[in-house]
């Protein structure tokens, strides 16, 4: 039993540090699903290199952190938007990894369809950083904006106190969802240097023009555009999705820097005061940190067009030889069928879901879809997954309390071979699903046997050791 015990301890370390993460986080009252009002989420210390070591013999069928270090990482197979497959990951630089994903605009507390992006996107992260790869990881934030602007005039205050006191409020909520900080989380505010610099390229390079101090980029100039999105200039019908203006040479043409109007803040620029769009930030921020050629870009599938399509267009004016490998889409949430927005004001904060449950009970909701699929919000869901949770960590924690009590060193051969089979599975699972472009439900799915297993096992014993007045 012991073996069997530290060898889902073992066989979870890694699938917990990628998927979950231990939260030290309680369930109590305010903070639950109805099921578990009265109960508290039980403590787990995943085992780790820096943990206290628990001894079993080397030749048990655990696979052990030594063995799975030596072998080969698996294959990683991503589904790029550009040519709507999946396809083989071959990063750029062996065992490195560049990846920038679009951040939030601040003006405003995130809701559960931002979670879901930043979710994913820190299970990548955290999968690659598993297998061996060294990652810089860079994540946005947009505090200059019309949307910042209009909202501060609506409150009264100023705009750049505004951005970054939603910038320090999306930080609280991402470490209440266990995700790890960015490598890199650059401002908009503070990168107007490379912000004009990649304007000026583009200008010189003949791909936009100066209209009275706007700066517009001639969408015809570049052939290619659309190839994301698999739109053409005839789809782009002005007022849609970029601002009507009839000084533009094409209704599709957007702004790469904007004039300064009263009230606005404005910084200065070789074509007089203003402010950059929205699309020019990513691509000068993204080249900033990992030049004009990285390795997986990506954001919620809204952003496919126009803000992908944009950067595309603008980063290879600036730069002929810029070319990312793969471009990766989340679906939305969505609640009656119906997209999340704040336009439309069907949304839930992160803040107020995690009010109510948990908040790895939101993260397990989250993983429970396919990150392309689209995801539909309901109160059912969460309690769910809130129970979920629950009977993972107090699986995990009575292993624990069983390793603390009782021998650890069990021989092998005094558990059946499929039984330990069954949980060296895990791993195997965990990866293989990890790898086919972050298929979580299936990884999800492969700890229900190993779980159920060691549950019917402990409380197996426990009556037993009940009886004999060992418990």
């Amino acid at each position: 039993m012991g073996t069997l015990t530290l060898s889902l301890l073992k066989h979870y370390t890694p699938f917990s540090t990628t998927l979950f993460t231990h939260s030290s986080r309680t369930l109590s009252p305010g903070h639950l699903s109805a099921v578990f009002r009265r109960k508290n989420l039980p403590s787990f210390r995943a085992i780790s290199s820096s943990s206290q070591p628990l001894t079993a013999e080397k030749n048990s069928h655990d696979g052990g952190e030594n063995s799975r270090s030596k072998s080969p990482s698996p294959e990683v197979w991503l589904h790029n938007t550009m040519s709507k497959k999946k396809e083989l990951f071959k990063p750029k630089v062996e065992k490195k990894v560049g990846m920038y994903v679009c951040g939030v605009t601040a003006y405003d507390l995130s809701h559960i369809g931002h979670a879901r992006v930043y979710v994913n996107f820190d299970l990548l992260y955290r999968y690659f950083k598993h297998l061996g790869f060294q990652v810089c990881y860079v994540r946005n934030f947009t505090d200059v904006d019309d949307k910042i602007i209009a909202r501060s005039k609506e409150l009264g205050e100023d705009p750049i106190s505004l951005s970054r006191r939603y910038c320090e409020e999306f930080c609280q909520d991402m470490v209440t969802l266990n995700c790890l900080p960015a490598t890199v989380e650059p401002k908009v505010s503070e990168h107007m240097p490379q912000i004009i610099e990649m304007i000026e390229k583009i200008l010189n390079n003949g791909y936009a023009y100066d209209v009275d101090g706007d700066i517009y980029f001639n969408v015809e100039k570049f052939p290619e555009y659309g190839k994301l999105s698999s739109r053409g200039l005839e789809d782009n019908r002005a007022g849609e999705r970029v601002a009507v203006d009839s000084r533009k040479k094409n209704p599709a043409d957007f702004a790469l820097w904007k004039s300064t109007k009263p009230g606005e803040p404005f910084w200065e620029s070789p074509w007089g005061p203003g402010r950059p769009g929205w699309h020019i930030e990513c691509s000068a921020m993204s080249a900033a940190y990992l030049g004009y050629s990285f390795d997986i870009h990506g954001g919620g599938i809204d952003l496919v067009f126009p803000h992908h399509e944009n950067e595309i267009a603008q980063s290879c004016a600036a730069c002929s030889k810029s070319d990312i490998s793969v471009w990766m889409h989340n679906g939305f949430v969505t609640i009656d069928s119906v997209k999340m927005s704040k336009s439309l004001g069907n949304f839930f904060t992160i803040r107020q879901v995690v009010d109510v449950y948990h908040p790895l009970a939101l993260r397990y909701f989250l993983m429970s879809a396919h990150y392309r699929s689209p995801m539909n919000y309901s109160n059912i869901h969460l309690e769910s997954a809130s129970d979920r949770v629950f009977y993972i960590y107090e699986t995990l924690h009575e292993c624990e309390s069983f390793l603390k009590q009782h021998d650890q060193t069990v021989r092998k051969d005094s558990v059946p071979p499929d039984t330990l089979s069954i949980i060296g599975n895990f791993y195997d699972v965990f990866r293989t699903s990890m790898s086919d472009d972050l298929h979580t439900p299936v990884a999800l799915a492969g700890m229900s046997d190993p779980l159920k297993l060691i549950n019917d096992l402990l409380h197996t014993r426990k009556r037993i050791s009940v009886r004999r007045g060992e418990w």
